[in-house]
């Protein structure tokens, strides 16, 4: 397969994702944002949003006020923050329109009609009664155009890289959903109870879909520490950090080729890592700590795969 080609599959599946995640990330901000118990506390959590997504300097640049209302639109439909749900849905389309000749038309197509919706929205905006609609409209999306691939696409080396990038991508953000909501709202785990700490992880779960797992895994009270466990550590949780590194792993290993020593090397390495560690650990060296670290080290690796499959000879 030409490195390009690869390229392009690649960061379409990465786009289609992070927009996915983005709306992931906002939906759980904003529903926590809901049942907060004073008003300083919405502008810290839209901050820290702003910070972990690595996006504060951006916004500030627009010299607007910091709420809400201008974080979501900054956030989901600005045309200009290449990182926005409208950005990276373009993104995907457009990667996918270089590549016509490898996806399937069933996949064009969705891909094409998502962008056509989402330029329509762009243009209204999201009303005020239709954030959570939006949220899971950008989720619904982002479903049915996997759903499309798997049922439409060869098991080769283009579906490997689409799975690559899929992984890869929602291995970063939920490291970040999760950073999101100890960094805004819990400094300590010690420091946990009340109903409004029970919605609040609550809120968690279900912007990763994992509410009804952690009731069937533990069948008891959600507490801090298990949901760390099951969003880290547990391989059998979609969109643990534990399976998307089993996956990134199994597909560097497959896909393969001669430079690709170091990145086998690296994702087997984070593999091992989380397949055997103990929450307990994690915890005592502090979990915003731990994410941070992994974040670091999804970003070696995804650099890794850039100078690995898509670097051409002559560059």
């Amino acid at each position: 397969m030409l490195s390009s080609t690869a390229d392009h599959l690649f960061w379409m599946a990465r786009s289609m994702e992070r927009a996915e995640n983005t709306a992931r990330m906002l939906d759980v901000t904003y529903r926590m944002s809901l049942l907060t118990r004073s008003t300083a506390e919405p502008f810290q959590q839209w901050s820290a949003m702003l910070s972990i997504s690595g996006l504060h300097v951006d916004f500030d640049e627009r010299n607007v006020d910091l709420n809400a209302e201008s974080v979501l639109r900054f956030m989901a439909l600005d045309e200009d923050n290449p990182s926005s749900i409208f950005s990276s849905l373009q993104n995907a389309r457009e990667n996918a329109r270089a590549v016509r000749g490898t996806v399937t038309s069933e996949m064009w197509e969705a891909l094409n009609h998502t962008w056509l919706q989402i330029r329509d929205m762009q243009a209204r905006g999201i009303p005020e009664d239709g954030v959570s609609a939006f949220f899971e409209w950008v989720k619904e999306r982002s479903h049915h155009s996997r759903g499309i691939t798997h049922g439409t696409l060869l098991r080769d080396d283009a579906f490997r890289f689409l799975r690559l990038g899929t992984f890869l991508e929602r291995a970063d953000n939920t490291a970040r959903i999760l950073d999101v909501k100890y960094h805004i709202m819990l400094p300590s785990l010690a420091d946990v109870g009340g109903a409004g700490d029970y919605y609040q992880w609550s809120s968690l779960l279900r912007s990763v879909s994992a509410f009804e797992s952690y009731r069937k895994v533990y069948r008891d009270q959600i507490t801090p520490r298990r949901v760390a466990e099951l969003l880290i550590l547990r391989a059998d949780m979609p969109r643990s950090l534990a399976a998307c590194t089993n996956e990134v792993n199994r597909l560097v290993q497959e896909i393969n080729g001669p430079r690709s020593g170091e990145l086998v090397r690296r994702s087997g390495l984070l593999h091992a890592e989380l397949k055997f560690g103990r929450i307990d650990e994690i915890v005592e060296l502090g979990l915003h700590e731990y994410l941070t670290g992994f974040l670091n080290r999804i970003h070696t690796i995804g650099a890794l795969i850039d100078q690995t499959y898509f670097w051409s000879d002559e560059a």
